[in-house]
C-alpha cells in the first residue's frame, strides 16, 4: 500500500516535476501493454482507488483516461472512427490498431491532468464535485503512487472532454446521453511514489 499519510513531505521544483515526468511516463507504458496485451481492458493502474482529501474510502476504483496535452487532432481521428462504421468490432479492432500503434510512445505529448467520463445521474460524480478535491491511489506491480487532486467538471466543447467523449465511444458506443466529465489536476507537491512512503 502507499503511505496513509505523506502530505508532511513537500515536493518543489525539480522534484514535483520529476515525480509528474515519471509518473506520466509509467502511466503511458501501462496504457501501450494494455492494448497491446490485454485487448484494450483498463489494468488496475488505470483505475486508482480515491479517497476523501482527509483519506476516506471514496471509491474502490475509478477508470481515469490520460489525454494528450493538444489532443484536437487525435479527437479528430476517434471521432472520425466512431462514425465511420456502426459496426462495433470493426470500431474496437480500429481502436486497438491506432492505441497500439505510437500513440503512447511519447509522455511528452500528454498532459498530466486526468479525466474519468460518469453517467448523467452519478451520485459520485456529484460528491466528488461538491468536494473539489480527493486523492488519487495508483498501483500496479511494483509501482504505486498517491497523488491529491483538484476536480473539475468538463464543458462539452472542452477539448479535454471531447478527447475523453471520444476515447470512450471507441470502445462503448452505448454511452447515455449527458455522460458527466471530470479532470482531475495533481498536485505534485504533495504527491508520493512508494519508497517515497518508506522512508
Amino acid at each position: 500500500m502507499v503511505a496513509e499519510n505523506p502530505d508532511n513531505v513537500v515536493l518543489i521544483g525539480a522534484a514535483a516535476a520529476a515525480l509528474r515526468d515519471e509518473f506520466v511516463a509509467w502511466q503511458c507504458r501501462i496504457r501501450q501493454r494494455a492494448m497491446r496485451q490485454a485487448g484494450g481492458r483498463p489494468s488496475p493502474g488505470m483505475q486508482p482507488r480515491a479517497l476523501t482529501a482527509s483519506g476516506d474510502p471514496l471509491l474502490p476504483a475509478v477508470t481515469v483516461l490520460l489525454v494528450e496535452s493538444e489532443p484536437q487532432d487525435s479527437t479528430a481521428l476517434f471521432r472520425f472512427q466512431c462514425l465511420k462504421t456502426l459496426d462495433p468490432v470493426e470500431r474496437y479492432e480500429k481502436a486497438l490498431e491506432i492505441l497500439c500503434a505510437d500513440y503512447f510512445q511519447q509522455p511528452g505529448n500528454f498532459s498530466d491532468v486526468m479525466t474519468a467520463l460518469f453517467g448523467p445521474d452519478s451520485l459520485i460524480a456529484a460528491r466528488l464535485l461538491r468536494d473539489g478535491r480527493a486523492i488519487l491511489e495508483f498501483e500496479e506491480g511494483p509501482r504505486a503512487y498517491r497523488v491529491p487532486c483538484a476536480i473539475a467538471e468538463r464543458a462539452a466543447g472542452d477539448s479535454f472532454h471531447q478527447a475523453t467523449y471520444w476515447h470512450n465511444y471507441l470502445f462503448n458506443p452505448n454511452l447515455p446521453a449527458g455522460v458527466r466529465i471530470l479532470s482531475f489536476t495533481p498536485d505534485w507537491t504533495h504527491a508520493a511514489r512508494r519508497h517515497d512512503a518508506a522512508r
